[in-house]
């Protein structure tokens, strides 16, 4: 059964008064690849236990933001997200870039139909980006602001009237389960919109797709994972040998697991020693370092199944990575409207993700408020058993994109 793995971001905005050297798209991935590794350090060491969350889909609903924003809110946030552009130059490049990640390459199909062999071409996965954006009826934005998003984010508009809060809030929350395949429910809860609510812009990324190479069920069996040096739990353990692209060095090893038609693929990193310090020395060079170094070899793997879902109020987070004006009443959000009395007060996001033996499913979400004020014989077999906790990421190889990273402490959730 196919497998998928979907995000989704939504940002929530509040109007409340008070008194390139490189080409665009490469730059635009290299950038998301830093603001990856940033974040992740800022989610390890805000919570315990596993995590997961989708950089390219905060980074695209921010990204929709930022084309409204102005000065040094503008400064700010373009240092944290990474963006060499400035406001009025992003939206360009960066549709460009979802194009890239969307346009899986196309596989033959053979199936018998009526005893006759029907052959067809079908994606090698599925990965369907929508934007919105949820205005306050009568508010007025810039026109501007409106053509950009609407051309090049391709962000549907809609118009609400957030005084009805539940029923604007119910509105969003259908679209963004829609969005998810119902992973991905409730995610504006009651309170988070208000009659002050002047914006909504939302994100879903949909991505479905199976392992090239799947693990047999029958192979699957229980196995302990060691949750720390002292305690161990059950789980279920994948396990297949096959050529996969694999590295090691003193602190790591990675190895890499494509999906059908090698564009996407999972990137598993394995410490040697503990977690911490694998995490201490994950940067966006440490990243290219690994995946350079990549070769095939004969693997036999071990990889726990895990599910579950992981939830982050991102506002500190965000302000830490450095940029706190957004949040502030000085922030200046002016090149979505005449009127400076936009700011962001809440940053939400939420995220879900399965892997089994036949691929990966996920759903992330994140809400955004802005609030005024089989085993053939191998030689040189090496082994790669997953019984600790580990870092995961799914990436797009062509750019290097990261669309999901995470990491598991305990795969029982």
């Amino acid at each position: 059964m196919s497998r998928m793995m979907i995000a989704v971001v939504v940002f929530a905005c509040v109007c409340q008064t008070h008194a390139s050297c490189k080409e665009p798209t490469n730059d635009l991935a290299s950038g998301q690849r830093e603001f990856a590794a940033d974040l992740y350090a800022r989610l390890a060491s805000m919570k315990e236990g596993n995590i997961f969350f989708s950089p390219t889909s905060i980074r695209t609903a921010l990204g929709m933001t930022y084309v409204g924003a102005a000065g040094n809110t503008a400064e700010e946030m373009a240092k944290t997200l990474r963006f060499s552009m400035a406001p009025d130059e992003l939206a360009g490049p960066f549709g460009e870039l979802i194009k890239r990640i969307n346009s899986p390459v196309m596989l033959q199909k053979s199936e018998w139909i009526d005893d006759m062999m029907k052959t067809s071409t079908v994606p090698a996965y599925e990965l369907h980006i929508a934007n919105a954006l949820w205005m306050q009826q009568g508010y007025q934005f810039k026109k501007e602001f409106l053509e950009q998003v609407q051309t090049h984010f391709q962000a549907r508009a809609s118009d609400l009237d957030f005084a009805q809060s539940e029923q604007a809030r119910q509105v969003i929350n259908k679209w963004v389960e829609q969005k998810t395949n119902n992973r991905i429910t409730d995610l504006i809860g009651p309170g988070v919109l208000d009659a002050l609510t002047r914006l909504v812009l939302t994100n879903a990324i949909y991505f479905k797709s199976d392992w090239a190479y799947q693990f047999q069920k029958a192979n699957t069996r229980t196995e302990k994972f060691h949750t720390s040096p002292d305690d161990s739990v059950d789980v279920e353990m994948m396990n297949q040998t096959h050529q996969f692209r694999y590295m090691e060095d003193p602190d790591v090893q990675v190895v890499e697991l494509p999906y059908v038609g090698d564009e996407l693929a999972m990137m598993v990193i394995l410490p040697k020693r503990d977690l911490a310090d694998a995490e201490a020395k994950l940067s966006p060079s440490r990243l290219d370092e690994w995946s350079n170094s990549l070769a095939f070899r004969a693997v036999r793997l071990g990889l726990p199944k895990f599910t579950f879902t992981s939830e982050f109020e991102l506002n500190e987070a965000l302000k830490a990575m450095g940029m706190p004006e957004a949040f502030s009443y000085n922030a200046d959000f002016t090149g979505m409207t005449e009127r400076r009395d936009l700011y962001i007060s809440a940053v939400i996001h939420k995220a879900f993700v399965e892997v089994d033996e036949a691929g990966t499913e996920a759903a992330a979400a994140t809400a955004v408020v802005m609030r005024t004020t089989s085993v053939p014989m191998y030689n040189d077999l090496v082994e790669f058993f997953v019984d600790r906790p580990f870092i995961f990421l799914i990436r797009h190889n062509e750019t290097g994109e990261i669309l999901f990273m995470g990491r598991v402490k305990d795969p029982r959730g």
